[in-house]
């Protein structure tokens, strides 16, 4: 199952990962409120930095609607 993981970053980022697979979610889920949130994108390991919370949207986001 693919969807967007939603991350709040310290800085008063949002950062929006689209079509991901519901494990690197989990994975990124588990790290949330850690110095360093971490996960492979693109064969490519990507660091987030501190994140928290972390959220889940199933499917894609329609960015037309007003977000």
């Amino acid at each position: 199952m693919k969807g967007t993981a939603i991350l709040f970053q310290e800085n008063q980022k949002v950062t929006m990962i689209e079509e991901i697979e519901h494990c690197v979610y989990e994975e990124l889920k588990a790290q949330s409120g850690d110095e360093h949130c971490k996960c492979k994108l693109n064969n490519k390991i990507v660091d987030f930095g501190p994140v928290s919370p972390v959220f889940w949207h199933e499917n894609e986001v329609d960015w037309d609607y007003g977000y």
